[in-house]
């Protein structure tokens, strides 16, 4: 047993739950995409100052955490570090919801 499969049980966190938030916290919005385009502008060169002020800032990516990476946390495998982030950002969502406080990543990996 891993400590993320711990601290679900611990905290009585459904991992379908967790699944269901991370689509929802991952989603590329307006302004990620408005980013997105501003950093393609400012790689072309045809960027306003605006822009590429707007190119510097960072957006969400769009990749929510899937069912085989989940298993493979629960399980103890390796994960990549933007995998283990992403089932940070859905686990304190999940938290704070709950009215519970956020967690770190040291605390569930």
């Amino acid at each position: 047993m891993s400590k993320l499969d711990e601290f679900l049980s611990k905290s009585k966190i459904d991992p379908r739950r967790l699944l269901a938030a991370s689509k929802k916290v991952e989603a590329l919005r307006d302004e990620d995409r408005s980013i997105k385009l501003a950093k393609k502008r400012a790689k072309a060169g045809k960027a306003s100052d605006a822009e590429k002020e707007r190119a510097t800032e960072k957006g969400r990516s769009g990749k929510a955490v899937t069912p085989p990476m989940l298993r493979k946390a629960r399980e103890g495998a390796k994960l990549t570090g933007p995998g283990k982030q992403r089932i940070l950002r859905a686990v304190n969502h999940v938290l704070t919801t709950k009215k519970s406080d956020p967690v770190t990543l040291a605390d569930l990996f």
